[in-house]
């Protein structure tokens, strides 16, 4: 129980003895909600974090609609918060996520598929695959789930500017299309909101049925559980749970959605999920895409899962997946809806990580978004449905739900020194770690006291908002938003130099603020071990160096934690870092291409201790031809670490490292 109960107001109680004795209210679909000077009821004089609880009992009563079902509709769309009027990733604003693309979306697709000039593949055995821009097909007629705002305009009598900048108007407006549908689907306007199952899945903006029930679901597991929450504006949130609610979900059969496209998907069934297939084609001069066949697990294990953004809009990415000289990830996932399209079997090795290694062993998550623009926010739908995929992912293959483990693109290290500074840096510090792991049913808090060694990067979201520049032209600042970034210093002071990345920048420049820059930075969920703590400052080592961060104990940015770390063996002075744990020269068999195993430009020394992650053996998928007869997996006798050595992970060889307890 979280809050008391929504629904049974006095206003509610009225409406159901109105009904008992036959009144209609159907009619209030074609009213405007209180013309020019809406919202002057109670809840203006009420608190001010009170009123957007009033705004959302004032639409329940203009339309008929149930108020737990607005608010729990309003929760998988937004989680209540209104973004000062920024719209989302695929143009929606306000806690209702009303859309707008035609004002919002700009229509570019960037190169796979953020800042950074990585060959995707990250494979030396062949050519780079280094895909274009490519400007996204003009859409000459958006799918109604993008236009919703117009609609919610055209039956609320709301102008489309205040439905997108007024929080209480844009609940109106939400109020407004859910009961159209409620009437379109022939269903009353009931004060049970379990009679509203097949409004809300219209509202999802769904064109098939497994789409629209699994958003239903989803809304209705929110008033079953019930939540309470306090906004990015500060509005005071709370919708009681009604864990007896059975809705009537077989009412989607009639909302005249198209059946599920067919496939054989590799989903839960709790997500609703499609097969786009991307080609594996090959077009000419023994060139071929856009991923390779494998058998995984059974002949490499599948350690990893990355998380991306698309930086494009849903239809576009799609094309371009299915373009065989483009590359390739084995799922996408569409922001309005938490729709999942799965392109590529996970026993096959998709191109989408930039490091070979990786890309071998691992599963590849796009999710619609864009890097550089933080007020272009994720859904709550999306997330809750990628953390579904992820958690069975997770079982099927035996991957933990950790950060050396669910990686971002951002923290997948370069191959060679020479491919550091194009590496990609989405999903960038506006996805929010927090209540993605949340969702995963990992929650990041404590699990040591002051002296276990280790440290996990954990700030509050909202509240952590670092200064970044470069969302829309280098060096100008970026939206204050909350972020998953914490920055580094060299000296325990605000005003100190940021640490500098030698790979990102050999000459030793200076680290920067840029939005992409990820030198200074660590991010949540990632463990280091403790170097030293100043007051409200701790210490961590990063890069082979001493890095500082503020840390106050009543807004703590990290938590303490306890496990395994590295450091070198005695009398090792420093020891070579990797990008890829590949085998020995002596590994390989006849016929197949000795991979070098160059190190890094780092160096970790003698004292300095990394959190320890797999012991796993060198391992190379060779697989330059079309043609798979040749392909292998060669494996050595070589032992590697995985480690959290700076932003993004690294490797250092077994015979290297003693491994010992943080404390």
């Amino acid at each position: 129980m979280r809050g008391s109960p929504t629904d049974p107001s006095p206003s509610a109680r009225h409406r159901r003895a109105r009904r008992a004795a036959g009144a209609v209210a159907s009619a209030a679909l074609l009213l405007p909600l209180l013309g020019a000077a809406p919202y002057d009821g109670g809840w203006q004089a009420s608190a001010p974090s009170a009123r957007l609880q009033h705004a959302f009992a004032d639409a329940s009563a203009a339309y008929d609609v149930p108020q737990s079902v607005l608010l729990a509709v309003s929760y998988l769309q937004s989680r209540w918060d209104a973004h000062d009027g920024a719209p989302s990733v695929t143009g929606g604003y306000g806690p209702m996520h009303l859309t707008d693309a035609r004002t919002a979306i700009a229509r570019t697709v960037a190169p796979h598929h953020s800042d950074g000039a990585e060959d995707a593949r990250g494979d030396d055995a062949r050519g780079a695959r280094l895909p274009a821009a490519r400007k996204a097909p003009e859409n000459t007629r958006l799918p109604a789930r993008l236009k919703t705002l117009t609609k919610a305009a055209e039956l609320s009598g709301i102008p489309a500017k205040r439905l997108r900048t007024d929080a209480a108007a844009n609940v109106a407006g939400g109020a407004a299309l859910l009961a159209a549908a409620q009437k379109q689907l022939g269903e009353p306007l009931s004060d049970d909101a379990a009679d509203w199952y097949g409004a809300v899945a219209r509202y999802s903006g769904a064109d098939d049925t497994a789409t629209a029930a699994t958003y239903a679901d989803d809304v209705f597991d929110v008033i079953r559980r019930g939540e309470e929450r306090t906004t990015d504006a500060g509005q005071r949130i709370t919708l009681g749970a009604q864990p007896r609610l059975r809705a009537a979900t077989a009412q989607v059969r009639s909302a005249g959605l198209r059946a599920p496209a067919a496939g054989a998907t590799e989903c839960p069934g709790t997500v609703s999920c499609e097969w786009i297939p991307a080609p594996y084609e090959e077009f000419g001069d023994g060139d071929y895409g856009n991923h390779d066949l494998g058998d995984r697990p059974k002949s490499q294990s599948i350690k990893y899962i990355v998380v991306h953004d698309t930086e494009g809009a849903w239809d576009g990415v799609l094309d371009l997946v299915q373009d065989p000289t483009y590359v390739s990830w084995q799922y996408t996932l569409r922001s309005t809806d938490g729709h999942i399209a799965q392109h590529v079997k996970a026993k096959d090795v998709a191109w989408h990580a930039g490091n070979w290694y990786v890309n071998a062993k691992s599963i590849g998550l796009e999710h619609e978004g864009f890097l550089t623009a933080p007020d272009t926010w994720y859904t709550e739908a999306m997330y809750r449905s990628s953390a579904r995929l992820v958690k069975y992912l997770s079982k099927k293959y035996g991957i933990p739900l950790d950060r050396q483990h669910i990686l971002g693109h951002d923290t997948v290290p370069g191959t060679t020194t020479a491919t550091i500074p194009g590496m990609h840096t989405d999903p960038g510090p506006y996805w929010d770690w927090e209540h993605y792991f949340a969702l995963l049913g990992k929650p990041l808090h404590a699990t040591a006291g002051p002296k276990g060694g280790l440290v996990t990067v954990a700030p509050r979201f909202a509240g952590n908002k670092p200064e970044f520049t470069g969302c829309v032209a280098k060096g100008e600042p970026c939206a204050a938003h909350g972020s998953s970034a914490v920055r580094l210093y060299t000296e325990p002071r605000e005003d100190a130099p940021l640490v500098k990345d030698i790979g990102l920048r050999p000459t030793g420049a200076d680290s920067t603020t840029d939005v992409n820059d990820l030198g200074s930075r660590v991010s949540t969920g990632q463990q280091y071990a403790v170097a030293a703590r100043d007051g409200d400052w701790t210490a961590i080592w990063y890069l082979g160096q001493k890095a500082w961060f503020r840390n106050p104990e009543k807004q703590p940015t990290a938590v303490d934690a306890a496990g395994a770390v590295i450091t070198p063996k005695a009398g090792l002075t420093e020891i070579p870092v990797y990008g890829r744990a590949y085998p020995e020269k002596e590994a390989y068999p006849e016929g197949v291409p000795v991979q070098s195993v160059s190190p890094l430009p780092y160096k970790l020394l003698a004292g300095q201790k990394y959190a320890a992650g797999d012991k796993v053996p060198g391992e190379y998928f060779y697989a330059p031809t079309f043609d798979t007869t040749p392909h292998r997996v060669v494996r050595g006798s070589d032992m590697y670490y995985e480690i959290q050595f700076g932003h993004r992970v690294a490797f250092v060889r077994a015979a290297d490292v003693r491994v010992m307890p943080s404390a």
